[in-house]
């Protein structure tokens, strides 16, 4: 099982110049903490639109790669967006960071997913599986311009630390900044990576 900050610090560092879209709570100020830049979107109220928004900047910026970042709580509250997704064929990186547990409202144990990985594939989702440790997370990870999205179920221990600190910025200055990064040319760094 994965820690989920060395799981989202892994995903930062894999792809940094994908646009980045993040669930409410606690992975949010996770990501915040972590490595807070222009090109991350943080939803700190929206539960389960993580994907939804995540597709509507995938299909505003085709040529960026775009990584949604959902807890289990958040991916079992809008599964009906995955069809949706499939459907654009979008380069989407979908992460579901699965610790069992609402952890931002207080460590409530959250409803049964099944097996994200089948849902996502039975949907139409190019590519779907289910890892429990970094080395399964780089190998499963979709190399960049990949022709539909991904799901990684990423299997992560409860936390044992403390959340960071919130999210500072406005919803306007968050918007802002997102935007001008969202529409910027393509960074030199993503053009014909390997990734």
């Amino acid at each position: 099982m994965l820690d989920i900050r060395e799981a989202i610090t892994a995903l930062l560092d894999r792809d940094p110049t994908a646009l980045y879209v993040s669930t409410c709570g606690y992975i949010t100020r996770d990501v915040y903490n972590i490595a807070d830049r222009p090109g991350n979107f943080y939803l700190v109220g929206s539960m389960g639109m993580a994907a939804p928004i995540g597709l509507g900047v995938a299909l505003a910026r085709p040529d960026r790669r775009v990584v949604v970042l959902d807890g289990d709580g958040s991916f079992a509250m809008n599964p009906g967006c995955l069809p949706m997704i499939a459907e654009h064929r979008p380069d989407l990186l979908h992460i579901v960071l699965d610790n069992g547990a609402h952890e931002s409202t207080g460590g409530q144990r959250t409803a049964a997913l099944g097996d994200p990985a089948a849902l996502a594939r039975a949907a139409g989702y190019l590519a779907a599986h289910t890892v429990d440790s970094l080395d399964a997370l780089a190998a499963a990870h979709p190399a960049r311009g990949t022709a539909g999205p991904t799901l990684l179920h990423l299997r992560c221990h409860p936390r044992t630390h403390k959340a960071g600190r919130r999210v500072e910025l406005t919803p306007q200055e968050l918007v802002t900044r997102f935007r001008t990064e969202a529409a910027a040319p393509v960074p030199a760094a993503a053009e014909g990576s390997p990734l």
